[in-house]
């Protein structure tokens, strides 16, 4: 690697409404963040799965059999 080229890595603080969630090295000394893996929904647990208007009806309303008829 050359020397002088790379920024200097600090310990960093990774911020999420105002609390520290944890601590890792970047050229920045604090990083403030809106969602995390603790509140995402996916990562929680939370996650729900919407088929309000039935997707694969949908789709088969839309297309039909048309989508595996693949002329040669």
């Amino acid at each position: 690697m050359k020397k002088d080229i790379h920024p200097k890595a600090v310990p960093t603080k990774i911020i999420f409404q105002g609390k520290v969630i944890m601590e890792t090295m970047s050229t920045r000394p604090e990083i403030h963040v809106d969602v995390w893996s603790g509140v995402h929904p996916f990562w929680t647990g939370e996650e729900r799965f919407l088929d309000t208007e039935g997707r694969v009806d949908k789709f088969n309303k839309r297309f039909g059999d048309s989508y595996r008829l693949k002329k040669k």
